[in-house]
């Protein structure tokens, strides 16, 4: 069989590959895209949407719950119960509507989809295995890499076979039953979200971690809450200690404290959370110059190689599928002739625990290690209106602004639903607003967004509702 030309070849559907190829396909250039699983990738199929979907689903599950015994709303109901094979049929069905909808997206846009797996003979030229057996040779001028990342395991805890009791991420999105005892190994969003998602269907839950606070990529002051509601939750605990190993009988986790002592958890479950890496298997022949872990790139996407680019995860941290989304976009339009940068002046991070975390630009710590003189101001979420009545008192919004001339370098908030307001503070950052500029704005009550409103007030002087 002749092999198959185009103009650009990305290898990869996920959020930054699909993106990516629709854009450039919107610009003219001829474009075939390569996914083994259904357009979406990782993000779509077994990370981010599933993961809120089962969080989600969680959420439902202990809000009735708790509606049987003593509730402040007054509210009452019989015993809960739950259909987990509903709820994961439930949760594929959400991820098929939007695998789907790319799909959609990427033949409206002219994009050819070849479903495989690409092997890359070198860099204008990859074999795909297709799923009827048969092997399609594609030539390209352009190959884009967006192969993403995938979950690391530990040496002492290597993932199982399908079914078995060492989990990664994927896998737990996945169970049919309820584990009795889950033990979570990584205090990250991941083992965190997962892990409280767990606790909410059910499971007894233990979190391990070699280090000494939960959420260790974060502002130790936006973990504060969450660590209080793991432990309102009935989550146990064990920081500063490290996973050795399933027992010899498989039953437990062996866990070793700083201290050098050994203790045994229970466990019918053990996840592995302990962060992700590049996926970078199969990109030897192309010799790309690396930094660290990833492929290492210039602010338009391009690689060591001429005509090579790659975005997403493969390019290292932050990993996360918005960032991989904006270097898509980028690349595509260099691709085709025109003049972009991926300079963004921040990337926001969520983390969907209970409560949930939001952080954009810097914290004060991080503004004077820069050598910026910087202060900061926060609002409670307790002298919120909107935060009441939602049962979300606790938590707060806080700013971070340059001293001399106001400038919003940073935001953070920790509290419920604070994932929504993540738009609002990387329009703060990207636009250069001031405090002045935020303080001044209308903000409609009653709405968690007044806390933004009022900690660019606070950190002025003239706060009003504190």
């Amino acid at each position: 069989m002749a092999p198959k030309t185009t103009t650009l070849l990305v290898i990869g559907g996920g959020p930054g590959g699909y993106v990516a190829a629709i854009r450039a396909a919107q610009l003219g250039v001829a474009t075939v895209l390569v996914e083994g699983m259904a357009p979406g990738g990782t993000c779509l199929n077994i990370g981010c949407i599933p993961s809120k979907a089962l969080i989600h689903a969680a959420d439902e599950y202990d809000r009735v719950r708790r509606a049987n015994t003593t509730s402040p709303l007054g509210i009452h109901a019989g015993a809960a119960g739950i259909d987990l094979a509903v709820t994961q049929a439930w949760k594929e069905g959400v991820v098929g509507k939007l695998t789907g909808g790319v799909a959609a997206l990427l033949r409206k846009a002219g994009v050819h989809v070849v479903g495989g797996w690409a092997r890359i003979v070198d860099g204008k030229t990859v074999d795909v295995a297709q799923a009827h057996g048969e092997t399609l040779r594609i030539q390209c001028e352009h190959l884009l890499l967006a192969t993403g990342s995938e979950p690391m395991a530990l040496p002492q805890l290597p993932f199982s076979e399908p079914g078995g009791k060492v989990l990664s991420s994927t896998e737990a999105l996945a169970l049919t039953e309820v584990p009795q005892h889950l033990v979570v190994v990584g205090a990250g969003y991941i083992g965190l979200e997962l892990g409280m998602a767990w606790r909410k269907l059910g499971a007894e839950v233990t979190v391990v971690d070699v280090a000494d606070r939960v959420l260790p990529g974060y502002d130790e002051d936006l973990g504060k809450p969450v660590l209080a509601a793991l432990k309102r939750m009935g989550i146990v605990l064990h920081l500063g200690c490290t996973a050795e190993g399933l027992t010899a009988d498989g039953s437990g986790l062996r866990v070793r404290s700083r201290h050098a002592d050994e203790f045994v958890l229970p466990a019918d479950r053990v996840l592995v959370a302990a962060g992700r890496r590049p996926r970078t298997a199969g990109l030897e022949s192309l010799q790309l110059d690396m930094d660290g872990r990833a492929v290492k790139v210039d602010a338009t996407g391009r690689t060591s190689m001429r005509n090579v680019w790659a975005i997403g995860d493969l390019t290292g941290e932050p990993m996360l599928a918005h960032r991989a989304m904006a270097q898509g976009e980028v690349a595509a339009e260099c691709i085709a002739g025109h003049k972009r940068r991926f300079a963004p002046l921040a990337i926001p991070a969520v983390c969907f625990t209970d409560p949930e975390v939001v952080a954009v630009g810097l914290t004060q710590t991080q503004a004077v290690h820069a050598g910026i003189e910087a202060l900061s101001a926060l609002f409670p979420f307790a002298a919120n209106g909107r935060a009441l009545t939602m049962e979300g008192g606790e938590g707060f919004v806080r700013v971070v602004a340059r001293q001399d001339n106001h400038l919003v370098l940073g935001w953070q908030a920790v509290g419920q639903g604070v994932s929504e307001l993540a738009a609002a503070f990387s329009y703060a950052i990207e636009m250069g607003a001031r405090l002045e500029d935020v303080g001044g704005i209308v903000h409609a009550h009653p709405t968690l967004g007044e806390a933004v409103q009022e900690a660019a007030l606070r950190a002025l002087g003239r706060a009003i509702h504190l």
